[in-house]
């Protein structure tokens, strides 16, 4: 018995073994510098100062050099997220010189054995999130600097932005998360392992969460909308899409409410997009009805007079009349105009009721209304004497 559990701890021990060695990056050290280092060895405390001190200024010297390289190449762009860029990408320079310097002095301190793993564990631990924190924020920036060169980048848009940032923040999460139980000397075959069960677990407790999920990639992949049209649900919601998220779709009404719809009710939906088409222009409808015997022609230039004075009506396409029908109690026109964005449509179709009211009174044309005339073809007999 005693044998078997020594030979599984050996296998243990020499399983991590295999994953990380002891952690000691003394042997990197150049030959130039080997002479200072054997000089300050007997005097940890001045070394330590002394790395540190060597390595922040290095470090300074570092970032600045590429940080003026990378302006330089900047600089012929006339946009500002290159300059971002370059900013992200040389922010950790400083933090990752003196860091290596610590891991360096670590091994001066003569610290126990599994002390001086932890604490070279915790440094390289801290250098690979300041690394990972700036590939997430450099890899939003370089999609959208691909996203404006639509011309030789196609499949990246700003509607398909989102997808991809999502899908490299799972690759650079998952690629850190990985190095991270290498560095703590944590085999990761059976965490692999153990994820793909406790996933199955996961996607039957969080389906609606996943059905969520995966019904915004599609939305982002299908983009029947995106961020900035106004749509109309099948349910009567509608508004302007302020946010595209993974898990749901924000809508902001003309109240100023904000209704939030998860993506699984919204993909199964019928949307409108009155955004959508060739332009972002919107038309509006707006019915008339006038008296028969009215002039048609003279209605007709009335309505498309009133359209094309008021400014919010753009004028290509042209505002144009139809008459529709004949009603039961007036000739039914209807007003077609349109404006430049959706949300415009409430006021402008405000407007546009006053001033065709206000026309057809001055050019003394009638707007008939509802009414019922009673004919009484003879009244009762009550019995009493008629004057």
């Amino acid at each position: 018995m005693q044998e078997n559990e020594a030979a599984n701890a050996a296998e243990t021990s020499e399983a991590v073994t295999s994953v990380r060695p002891d952690l000691d990056i003394t042997g990197y050290i150049p030959d130039w510098f080997q002479p200072v280092w054997d000089f300050f060895t007997p005097y940890p405390g001045l070394l330590t100062l002394l790395l540190i001190a060597f390595a922040y200024v290095f470090g300074k010297l570092l970032k600045l050099v590429i940080y003026r390289s990378l302006m330089k190449i900047a600089s012929k762009t006339s946009t500002k997220s290159d300059d971002h860029l370059a900013e992200y990408l040389t922010k950790p320079l400083v933090l990752t010189t003196v860091t290596l310097a610590l891991m360096m002095v670590v091994s001066l301190y003569r610290l126990p054995h599994s002390l001086h793993n932890a604490t070279l564990s915790i440094l390289a631990t801290i250098l690979l999130f300041s690394w990972l924190r700036a590939g997430l924020r450099t890899a939003r920036i370089t999609l959208e600097l691909v996203a404006q060169n639509r011309h030789r980048f196609e499949i990246v848009q700003d509607r398909t932005i989102p997808m991809f940032d999502m899908t490299i923040k799972i690759l650079l999460v998952g690629l850190a998360a990985y190095f991270v139980l290498l560095i703590w000397g944590i085999n990761p075959t059976a965490w692999l392992a153990s994820a793909g069960v406790i996933g199955i677990a996961v996607g039957f407790a969080a389906k609606d969460t996943l059905a969520n999920l995966f019904s915004g990639i599609f939305i982002v992949a299908d983009a029947p909308y995106k961020i900035g049209d106004y749509i109309v649900l099948d349910t009567g919601e509608r508004g302007q899409v302020t946010g595209l998220g993974m898990r749901s779709t924000r809508l902001l009404t003309r109240d100023d409410v904000e209704v939030t719809v998860p993506n699984a009710v919204i993909a199964n939906a019928k949307i409108i997009n009155e955004s959508g088409g060739p332009w972002v222009k919107h038309r509006i409808r707006v019915p008339v009805g006038v008296a028969y015997g009215s002039d048609v022609d003279e209605v007709c230039d009335v309505l498309e007079a009133t359209a094309t004075e008021l400014p919010e009506v753009v004028k290509q396409p042209a505002p144009r009349v139809r008459m529709r029908a004949f009603g039961a109690s007036s000739l039914d026109f209807e007003l077609l105009a349109w404006i430049d964005h959706p949300e415009l449509r409430g006021r402008v179709r405000h407007d546009l009721l006053k001033s065709i009211y206000k026309n057809l009174n001055a050019r003394g044309i009638g707007i008939p209304f509802p009414q019922t005339d009673i004919y009484v073809r003879s009244m009762p007999d009550t019995g009493e004497p008629r004057d």
